[in-house]
This record gives structure tokens, sequence and C-alpha cells, in this order.
């Protein structure tokens, strides 16, 4: 990237990350598939980004006197809008490709196939319900606005989380937007992490405690590892939509931990 500023990274994350208009330099709106070691680091930023989206919106139904599932499905929603369903499609693209494919070869095939099967449609049924039924309790422990933080405290998490089968696995394809972007490093990683971790942090931390900060992190983390280890088990490697499948995974195991750390 010939402009590596920190603005220009975090634009390139949101056109990577997001269906945000976001315009660069020349004024164009573009979204493509930049070098991740290069902006890897901005995807915690984006995600707080993308997570303020989902809160404001969290924050203005309960306003309007919507029931807290209605709030957290209308939260969830807004992120939708603004990511396109970009990490959604790649649960769905998995959930089919694992489980309709008996081949490496098959899988890919499927998971590249832009219809939806049964296993996808299951797949983010059951994730978006599953999300939705934790951002509800949450509301109830904690609060309307207490719950939009630690919902945008997931979405900066599960955004820092998805590089790890992006560095740890190659790209399951010679083509494609995994391939061309290349593999975050281990220093994009890092500092991914420690910005994950910070944000993440002021968003929950007044709100809810340390510990369920730290159980989040943990959270994000298995999520990120158990994809991984899938992926390398069916394709032997990664690709986008492993990517989204991460996201997903570990944003509802983050909130699966949030609720869970304040069960006591």
């Amino acid at each position: 990237m010939a402009d590596v500023s920190p603005f220009q990274k975090l634009r390139q994350a949101l056109r990577f990350l997001t269906r945000l208009p976001v315009p660069d330099r020349a004024g164009e709106l573009t979204h493509g598939a930049p070098r991740l070691d290069a902006i890897g680091a901005a995807f915690p930023v984006a995600g707080a980004i993308v997570g303020l989206i989902g809160a404001v919106a969290m924050i203005a139904a309960a306003g309007a006197g919507l029931p807290a599932f209605a709030v957290a499905l209308i939260g969830l929603g807004a992120v939708m809008l603004a990511t396109g369903g970009l990490h959604e499609d790649g649960l769905a693209d998995i959930a089919d490709g694992f489980g309709g494919g008996r081949t490496r070869e098959r899988m890919l095939e499927i998971m590249k196939d832009p219809r939806v099967g049964t296993f996808g449609v299951l797949a983010l049924v059951l994730a978006v319900g599953l999300k939705a039924a934790l951002l509800a309790d949450l509301i109830g422990r904690l609060g309307v606005f207490s719950s939009a933080m630690a919902f945008l405290a997931a979405a900066i998490l599960s955004r820092a989380a998805l590089l790890w089968p992006l560095h740890i696995l190659p790209p399951a394809r010679e083509t494609g937007a995994s391939a061309s972007a290349g593999q975050p490093g281990r220093g994009t990683m890092m500092r991914a992490g420690v910005i994950a971790g910070v944000l993440a942090g002021l968003a929950l931390i007044p709100h809810a405690g340390v510990v369920p900060l730290l159980s989040a992190g943990l959270a994000a983390g298995l999520g990120a590892v158990l994809v991984a280890a899938l992926s390398a088990r069916h394709i032997n490697g990664q690709t986008g939509d492993v990517a989204g499948a991460t996201q997903q995974v570990a944003e509802l195991l983050v909130l699966a931990a949030l609720v869970g750390s304040m069960a006591h």
C-alpha cells in the first residue's frame, strides 16, 4: 500500500469488512482486498465502528419501548446492514461445505456456490437466534446501555479473532480474495490483539468489570481456534468464508461468556 497512514489502513479495513460507503482519497467508493499484514491491526477499530452502529440501534429501539428480544434483533440487524451480511454468509457457506461435502474439493465447490443450503440456513438461524437470546438476557441483567457496550466489545474482539485462521493456515485456493490478500504476520496479530483488548476494555470494564472482559477475550480466542481447527481438518486451509465464520462463532462465544460470567 502506497499510503500506510493509520486512517488509510482503517479505510481499507472498513472496505474489507463492511459495505459502508468508505471513500478513498480520490473520493471513489470502492471495496477491495488489500494486504492483510498491512491493515489487520485496524480490524478491531473497524469492529468498533460496526459495533457502535449496532449499539446505537439497540439504544434507539429500547427508547422506543420495544421488548428486549426485539432490541437485540434490531442491534444485530443494524450490524448486518453495515456489513452486508458478509460474515453471516461465511458461516452459512462453511456450514454447507463442511456439512455437505465428502472431499476437500467438493467442500470448496459448495462453499463457492452462492446458493444457501440446509446446513447454512440452520447455522444462520441458530447463530442469530442464540445471539439475540444472549443479548436479551444481558439487557435484563445490565440494562440496555451496558448491554449495548457488551455488544460493542463482542464486535471488536470477534473482528480481531477472525485474523487467526488467516494467520495460521495457508489459503485453501490459489485464487480468490483470501489468496490475494495474503496472510497477517505475527506482529500484526499481536497489535490487533492489544488494540482489541484496550478497546473492548474501555467498552466493558466500566459496565461489567475485569472478569467479564477476560472471559470475553478467552471466548473470542477459543472461537478462532475452533474454526481454524475445523478448517484445517476439512479443507487444509482458509478462505474468506472461514474468516467470516470465525467472526460469527467468536461473537457468539463472547456473548455467551459475558452471560456466563454474570450468572453469579
